[in-house]
């Protein structure tokens, strides 16, 4: 499991960037073959942008998700819903759940108010252009999150307790932590904690999706608050 997870982050960590992307098909341009004339019309398209994020969420879908999804049916020969993919017992705690976004979401909405706040969300620059550009980069956020759940609160969190029990939580909250020691210290340390209660609540729901729900419905909130108090939702369904 550790094997599998110390790859999958590796090949994601170098993978990922837009910076890849766009090397691989200046590439492809100057080669001047099969594919220079498809790598010239991505570098070209109105929705460069949006696919330089497909692309980050794809190497995302592919070591947070189908790897160890791989990797549990062949090697480990389990079935996939013991680590977490079904709903387990999450509605027995859907108020925890509920009462942990909602702290974080009430906090939100008072950052929200801050200038570097709403400049650094969304992600994607051009969300505001339209409601195809906002809706399609949700999308890919969401699958990501349900990825990333999965490959801590379902993948590693399983596997590990087998042998190590509840500790199984700390194994797994090593490496969610170290995502993010590139982000402000508070949210790096809120991290923390918050790889813990969504590990423990995990274990005993035997479900990612209380936690997919809780990153899901942050990650939207927070967006939704940055373009809203700019005055940026979009106006139009395409970009013009």
């Amino acid at each position: 499991m550790l094997l599998t997870a110390a790859l999958s982050l590796l090949l994601m960590h170098y993978m990922k960037y837009s910076s890849v992307l766009h090397g691989y098909l200046l590439y492809f341009v100057q080669e001047d073959g099969s594919m220079a004339s498809l790598a010239t019309a991505l570098l070209r398209s109105e929705f460069y942008q949006l696919y330089q994020h497909l692309w980050w969420g794809s190497w995302l879908l592919l070591g947070y998700l189908i790897i160890p999804l791989l990797v549990i049916k062949w090697l480990f020969r389990d079935a996939i819903g013991e680590y977490g993919i079904a709903w387990g017992d999450t509605h027995r705690y859907l108020l925890w759940y509920g009462a942990l976004a909602g702290l974080i979401l009430i906090f939100a909405w008072f950052a929200s108010a801050r200038t570097d706040f709403a400049n650094h969300y969304p992600f994607y620059r051009l969300a505001s252009r339209s409601w195809f550009d906002l809706l399609a980069w949700e999308v890919i956020y969401i699958i990501q999150f349900i990825s990333l759940e999965f490959f801590f609160r379902g993948f590693m969190l399983n596997a590990a307790k087998r042998t190590f029990g509840l500790y199984a939580i700390f194994i797994m909250m090593l490496p969610y932590l170290m995502l993010h020691f590139q982000k402000p210290w508070l949210e790096a340390s809120g991290a923390l904690f918050f790889a813990l209660i969504l590990g423990y609540l995990a274990l005993h729901s035997r479900s990612i999706w209380g936690g997919v729900m809780v990153h899901v419905s942050i990650a939207l909130g927070m967006d939704m608050m940055a373009l809203y108090r700019t005055n940026r939702l979009p106006e139009v369904w395409w970009p013009l």
